[in-house]
Formats: structure tokens, sequence, C-alpha cells
């Protein structure tokens, strides 16, 4: 794979926070609603930026429903080396950390919105992540209470916002899109996801769910589309597998695709406003 000239600048962050002393860019992974590809997104974009020559990790922070784990095939407890902070996970060369790693598989993690909110946002201060490139943050689905506060509590260079064709989830994508223009955190491009499917038998191309909603949200809104992502069999059974499409079929049109996007999301994240030199200082 090829590596990056070089590491990619700290990025301006929210007014009233700083950036994580170790992580020069933290990306909030969003959707107006469920069901559209976001942790399996989150996972293989992380991914290839990692087979692009950064330094990467995923907060999963979808703490109803805790995916990233099971994609990545983790299990088992982190280690905390002073019963405070904790150890990321990692595979396949990328940080993880998840509620999910903390509770049992089946047990359903029943607390109420500030709550959920506090621990997360301990989850992102007391991870030990080594010094990342970039962090995405695959957040829960929607726009309500604890997505609104995370992405005022953590420091971010952007955001990224993922969508399928179809018109109602557009709809719903649009919403997570002015949250974070509320909250003035950039949103760096959309990705359209399930966008295409090609018959594994006859080669017949469809359009399942609707064609071009995502480039038409992306030029409602003046922001980029980093790219359309197909939908595919293999890209779901690669997740259940704990082996995404990224790493299992490196060459395959699928992880060709989430390669091109997370290219483009380098050079959006390229386009932001550093941070400080007294914060830059932190991370060299």
């Amino acid at each position: 794979m090829n590596s990056p000239a070089r590491r990619p600048h700290a990025s301006q962050v929210q007014k009233g926070l700083s950036p994580h002393a170790r992580i020069r860019n933290v990306i909030a992974v969003g959707s107006g609603k469920g069901g559209v590809g976001k942790s399996t997104t989150s996972v293989n974009l992380a991914v290839a930026l990692q087979q692009l020559g950064a330094r990467v990790g995923v907060l999963d922070a979808d703490i109803y429903g805790p995916s990233v784990p099971a994609m990545l095939g983790l299990s088992g407890r982190p280690e905390s080396p002073d019963n405070k902070s904790i150890e990321p996970m990692r595979a396949f060369g990328v940080d993880t950390m998840s509620i999910g790693y903390l509770v049992e598989d089946e047990t359903p993690l029943i607390m109420r919105a500030p709550r959920a909110t506090a621990a997360l946002t301990q989850l992102f201060e007391d991870t030990l992540w080594d010094d990342l490139d970039y962090l995405l943050i695959d957040l829960p689905p929607g726009t309500g209470d604890i997505q609104l506060t995370l992405v005022q509590k953590i420091p971010l260079a952007g955001a990224v916002i993922v969508t399928t064709p179809q018109d109602i989830a557009t709809l719903d994508a649009k919403k997570a899109l002015k949250m974070f223009e509320k909250v003035e955190v950039p949103v760096l491009g959309i990705v359209e996801n399930m966008a295409v499917h090609t018959c594994s038998n006859c080669g017949h191309i469809e359009h399942l769910f609707g064609e071009g909603g995502g480039e038409r949200m992306a030029a409602q809104y003046g922001v980029p589309l980093l790219g359309s992502l197909p939908l595919q069999i293999d890209i779901r059974e690669q997740g259940d597998a704990g082996s995404p499409i990224t790493v299992a079929q490196p060459e395959s049109t699928a992880a060709q695709a989430y390669r091109r996007a997370a290219e483009r999301l380098v050079e959006e994240v390229g386009k932001r406003p550093r941070a400080s030199i007294q914060i830059l200082s932190s991370l060299l």
C-alpha cells in the first residue's frame, strides 16, 4: 500500500475545546437513521486509512448497539495498567475502543442519555490511544441528546455523514448534517452507501435504494461526496466474519471504493485550518 509523504497536521477544533494530546484529527461518523451501514463504513474507512499509511483508531460510540468489536473479530476485555486508563484493543493495525468490550455480548445496556454520554466521553478520554493521525468515532444513529452532547464535548476536526440513496435516508441524513453545522463542526463529506448492486450471477446493475441521493444532497449543501459504495453480499459476510472487506479482499471493487473514499477524506482534512502552534507542539 502507498504511504503518505508526511503525517497530516492537527486540525482546528470547536471553540472552547483543545485537540486531544495524542490524536491529530478526531472525525465523527454519523447518520440520521440506523441501517445505512454507518458502522461498516467506519470500520472499512479506518482500515483503508491504515492501508494508506496513516495511524488510525476507531471509537465505537454506538453505545446501545456496539458492533465494531464483532466486525474486527475482537473479543475479551481491554487491559487497565492503573485501574483507570484503558489500553485500546487492536486489529488490522487499527486501535479500537468500545463499550462492547466491557459488557457481555448479549447483555443489554440500559442507561439514560446523560449517563451514556458520560460513559462515552470517559472512554474517549481514558483510553491510552497511540499517537494517531485519525480517530473515527462511530456515533449512534440519529440526532438526539447523546449525539449532540458528544459533538459538543469531544474536539472534532470534522464529521462524515453516511446515507443511502433512498429519499427517507437522505432526509434524516440532512438532519445529522444540520446538527453538526449547528455546533460548528465542519462536514468533511458524505458517503453514499449501498449505491448500486451488481448481480453476482449475471452482472445486471440495479439501484435498489434509488439513484444519486447522496450526490444530490452533497450538491445541495455544498459538501464533497467522498464516495459511492456498492451493495455487496461480500461486505456483509466479511463484517460478520470479523474480517472487513478491505482486509479480506483488498483488490475487490468494494475495497477500492472504500480506499478512494479514504483518499478523499484525507484531502478534505488537509484543507482544514491548523491547530495553534502551542497545541501542535504536543503532537510532534
